[in-house]
């Protein structure tokens, strides 16, 4: 699939590549993808681990003020929430949470295993921090798929070519699951304003205009023009099957203040965060 021409091509405009860490637990490592230090740069995605956690690594915990989305790469990971959801993720399954105004969860692998899982934070606007809670169980058999020769792409939230994802979303972001044979490529269209990056997890893929060669385990972040009138980027297989994941997302530009599992715009609706959690509101 060749680049279009009327698109603007974005390119690779840094490759982040954190280590592997000690985690929370026995047996658990993590490493972060997305640190939280620059929420202005990767607005409006806040954090992202990468976890290879046995089972008891997380306790139950909260959260306010953002989506979490959980993708399961190798594994299953059990999960149960205070709004009365719970179930089994399994490899090639994701789980989309609207933390909203609260939510008590936990997830936790099966037991006597390791669960490898992406979890990423994308923040909600002022005008949403207290919707409603929500959850979307995301199975990886059922997902809406774009193919193309040497290309299969998942589509977990937004659009790729014709393949369009029921996925909802307080924030518009596309999410994709792209495996890609060897000499195979494809081109995605996003906003111009969109803030996307590409993680490889498995093989070498050649990203942008100027194929940026990312390896596996390495995060791209890309290039953007905000007064363009629409941008794709291209992204092919090197010698090696390639799998990445894509997201982009719109940037929201208002005020992130953390407070642990909470995510606002002000202190004081931090304070009032813990206030109500303590207090049993969630």
């Amino acid at each position: 699939m060749t680049h279009s021409p009327s698109l603007p091509a974005r390119d690779v405009a840094r490759i982040v590549d954190p280590k592997l860490e000690p985690g929370h637990a026995d047996r658990h490592r993590a490493r972060r993808l997305i640190d939280g230090r620059d929420v202005g740069a990767t607005d409006p995605f806040i954090l992202m681990a990468e976890d290879f956690m046995p089972r008891g690594a997380f306790g139950r915990h909260p959260h306010r003020g953002i989506e979490t989305v959980t993708l399961v790469l190798d594994g299953a990971v059990e999960h149960f929430d205070s709004a009365g959801n719970e179930g089994l993720i399994e490899a090639g399954d994701a789980q989309w949470m609207t933390a909203g105004r609260g939510v008590i969860h936990n997830e936790s692998a099966s037991p006597g295993s390791i669960a490898h899982t992406l979890q990423l934070w994308v923040n909600l606007p002022a005008s949403r921090k207290m919707t409603e809670p929500r959850y979307q169980s995301l199975r990886g058999n059922a997902l809406p798929v774009r193919r193309a020769p040497g290309v299969e792409v998942k589509v977990l939230s937004g659009r790729s070519g014709d393949a369009v994802s029921p996925t909802l979303n307080h924030v518009p972001v596309t999410a994709l699951d792209a495996r890609i044979a060897p000499g195979a490529s494809f081109d995605q269209a996003l906003e111009p304003e969109a803030n996307a990056f590409v993680l490889v997890l498995e093989g070498e893929a050649r990203v942008g205009v100027s194929k940026v060669q990312v390896t596996a385990g390495k995060l791209a972040w890309l290039t953007r023009d905000d007064t363009a009138g629409g941008s794709a980027v291209t992204i092919a297989a090197d010698d090696v099957a390639t799998r990445v994941v894509l997201f982009a997302g719109r940037p929201l530009r208002e005020p992130v203040v953390f407070g642990g599992p909470f995510v606002m715009n002000t202190e004081a609706e931090i304070a009032q965060a813990y206030a109500d959690y303590r207090e049993g509101r969630f």
